[in-house]
């Protein structure tokens, strides 16, 4: 199975790391690469909780729709989530862990896992590069 781990500092407080992947009217500020939006979020976080999250690409109008289970929550430590394209059978797993550097300062861990081959993974990355990006961008 092929995999991604990305590792990002930010200049906030890890609480608020944590809510950005948790609060929907966070998720809907940077949830999506590059110019897209995100019109609708859902998170139910619990283990057993789920979350859809519509990704909208403005040039094209198309909406990409991601949904899926939370496996794992700890308060400002992490989660671990199943991650499902809808109108896809394949669902891989994304786990997060922050890591507190500071008051003002964590580093997140991103492992997206269970991929069938290497240009999914590939292409996930970019996506999760681009979302991190605008994470650091729009919420800090």
């Amino acid at each position: 199975m092929f995999e991604v781990t990305l590792h990002r500092k930010f200049n906030m407080p890890a609480n608020k790391l944590y809510q950005a992947w948790c609060d929907p009217q966070i998720i809907r500020q940077w949830f999506a690469p590059g110019d897209m939006t995100v019109p609708e979020a859902t998170a139910d976080v619990r283990e057993g909780g789920s979350y859809r999250i519509v990704m909208h690409d403005n040039d094209t109008g198309e909406d990409h729709i991601v949904g899926g289970v939370y496996q794992k929550v700890e308060d400002n430590k992490a989660l671990a989530f199943t991650w499902q394209w809808e109108g896809n059978p394949i669902a891989t797993k994304v786990a997060l862990t922050i890591e507190v550097l500071s008051d003002e300062a964590c580093k997140l861990t991103l492992h997206h896992s269970e991929f069938a081959d290497q240009d999914a993974c590939d292409k996930h990355e970019m996506g999760w590069n681009g979302c991190l990006a605008n994470l650091t961008e729009k919420v800090t």
